[in-house]
């Protein structure tokens, strides 16, 4: 079964997210490293939570991977170079959430 990694970068007062530095540099840092193992991501930018409501957070990414498998050795061995580089473009910690993919 397809194995979901979701990043989700929470919206706050302060927060900081240089999206030309995410898409440019951070996207294609991913794909170096995992391309051969991942099924594809997709990112979404917060625009609303609702009418006239501000996004709760400014992205999502979900990185789909073949099994949980996949995803363990992914992180093992280059998770670390791919989370080191989060604070060049936010300084928002991310949440993440590990998934079955049940529809998509």
């Amino acid at each position: 079964m397809p194995t979901t990694l979701q990043v989700i970068y929470p919206a706050r007062e302060d927060a900081v997210f240089d999206y030309d530095y995410y898409l440019e540099t951070h996207l294609p840092l991913v794909q170096e490293h995992w391309g051969e193992v991942i099924e594809g991501v997709e990112v979404t930018k917060g625009l609303a939570s609702g009418p006239d409501v501000p996004p709760a957070y400014l992205a999502i990414a979900t990185i789909t991977f073949p099994d949980m498998e996949a995803l363990d050795k992914a992180m093992s061995e280059t998770g670390g170079v791919i989370v080191d580089d989060v604070p060049n473009f936010t300084n928002v910690r991310p949440q993440i959430l590990i998934g079955d993919l049940i529809h998509g």
